[in-house]
């Protein structure tokens, strides 16, 4: 790495069917950044890594049977921190996603949304950054 930012030590997969559409999904919708994307010799998909703006980041996954990591499609569930959760829920609805839970506070402090995206995964977005030790 050429930044002193510590390496990603988590990267859920997330599987789409359609990795490519997938992928400008979650560019469009939430803002994450393509870091890495490496078609195979038939063009399509075969790795893939978006980074999450404010940390993180996650990994395009298939739902092809014949691939034994294989997921089924929509059967992933993130959350992802950010500071702006109402913005973001706007953003993401107009790019299609559909509202599960509208922004909202939470009893522990946390500002939150999660909508679904086109392929049936869940996104939930919100500023809890988890419990500090101490």
């Amino acid at each position: 790495m050429t930044t002193n930012e510590p390496p990603i030590g988590l990267w859920p997969v997330v599987p789409y069917a359609d990795r490519e559409a997938g992928i400008r999904f979650l560019v469009e919708a939430f803002g994450f950044e393509e870091s890495l994307v490496v078609p195979g010799h038939d063009g399509e998909v075969v790795h893939a890594e978006l980074r999450w703006p404010e940390g993180g980041g996650v990994m395009i996954g298939t739902c092809d049977p014949a691939n034994p990591f294989a997921r089924p499609k929509g059967s992933a569930n993130t959350y992802a921190v950010t500071a702006e959760p109402d913005a973001l829920h706007e953003r993401a609805v107009a790019a299609g996603a559909e509202t599960v839970s509208a922004p909202h506070d939470e009893d522990y402090g946390s500002r939150e949304f999660s909508v679904r995206d086109p392929e049936g995964n869940t996104w939930s977005f919100g500023t809890y950054a988890g419990h500090v030790p101490g």
